[in-house]
């Protein structure tokens, strides 16, 4: 499964970087905080998203105004501006009805094309979302919100991740090392410091409490109930504002959901039950597995490394590296996501 990468134009002549993959019928996912399509498509943090979201569907993602291939020198940042981006390339990719997928501040820009174009709607999913910023929640997020633009001014371009590594906690605190370490660099290789200023201070007056009253799409809202970048009372509000939404809520304390964590899985089962997805993609199993590629799978999937495997199990590290390529080929992952992809693999089966 591979993505195409195609741009436009929007109405203030910024270009807009967007990708197309899977098939089926579409999912638009309006664009969020520090992406970059061509590092996403093999990153530990979002490739199992992707293969979820374009397993049974056609996928419409693209980059945000000022972030990874989209122009980086933008004037307008603003609610407007982003329902623009996203109607720009709704039309650019072709698609008439879809599903919107809103996630973070996206659940916001999503709220207000639904309340705009009702018409051209199938569903809405709105993840780990709010119905307005952080300096409309009171003055302790607002303290909050200065506090992390402090930290993006003075540490965002600097080879040390310290204050970048700050967002990787906060949005990834159960992730691993390499999770981590892959969103510390994204951060960096998305945007600048000064337009990343500019982005998340855009973020704090936003405000579609009356627009979500105007929803009339038939509505899923999904919140980690232990997020730490968007209280989960804030999705609890954002599904009592829109009409008869559906509130889902899942046990992990990631704003973005893992690949080996049980939420991840509850996500995608109750996503696809939802939009009444039909999966076309026959993965292969963890059957195909050896006794003892099942064993280096099994410590991988609880976060070992591959030389505290390898003490584990008496063997080499290059032997745990030769079961792990096996095991990847086998499983068909591939890339900087295999290890998570395999190890995900391994949890579905697993769990109890």
């Amino acid at each position: 499964m591979g993505q195409r990468i195609g741009y436009c134009v929007a109405p203030d002549a910024v270009r807009l970087a967007y990708a197309v993959h899977g098939g089926g019928p579409p999912i638009v996912r309006v664009a969020t905080w520090m992406t970059h399509l061509e590092f996403d498509w093999e990153s530990p943090v979002w490739r199992h998203w992707l293969d979820a979201l374009g397993d049974g569907h056609t996928l419409v993602r693209y980059d945000e105004r000022g972030c990874g291939l989209s122009d980086h020198e933008v004037d307008e940042i603003s609610l407007d501006a982003w329902v623009a981006d996203l109607e720009t390339v709704v039309e650019a990719a072709g698609v008439e009805r879809f599903a919107l997928l809103g996630i973070s501040t996206g659940a916001a820009v999503a709220v207000a094309y639904a309340a705009r174009h009702p018409e051209r709607l199938t569903h809405l999913v709105l993840y780990g979302g709010y119905a307005r910023g952080r300096n409309l929640r009171g003055a302790d997020e607002r303290r909050l919100q200065d506090a992390l633009v402090a930290a993006i001014a003075a540490g965002w371009t600097n080879p040390d991740p310290t204050f970048r590594h700050l967002f990787s906690m906060l949005f990834l605190p159960a992730g691993t090392p390499e999770q981590m370490g892959w969103y510390d660099d994204l951060q960096r290789h998305s945007t600048s410091a000064a337009t990343a200023v500019r982005l998340y201070n855009a973020r704090g007056p936003l405000n579609v409490v009356d627009l979500a009253a105007q929803v009339k799409t038939k509505t899923l809202v999904v919140h980690a109930a232990g997020d730490r970048i968007v209280p989960v009372d804030e999705g609890r509000l954002l599904a009592t504002l829109v009409p008869d939404a559906q509130l889902v809520l899942l046990d992990s304390a990631n704003h973005i959901l893992l690949s080996d964590e049980p939420a991840w899985a509850r996500f995608v089962t109750e996503l696809k039950a939802f939009l009444g997805t039909k999966q076309v993609t026959a993965r292969p199993g963890i059957e195909e597995l050896s006794a003892r590629e099942l064993d280096v799978l099994e410590l991988v999937s609880a976060g070992l490394t591959n030389e505290a495997i390898a003490e584990r199990l008496s063997l080499s590290v290059r032997t745990v590296e030769r079961h792990l390529t096996n095991t990847y080929a086998k499983l068909q992952v591939s890339g900087k996501a295999g290890r998570a992809a395999a190890a995900a693999r391994y949890s579905e089966v697993r769990r109890p």
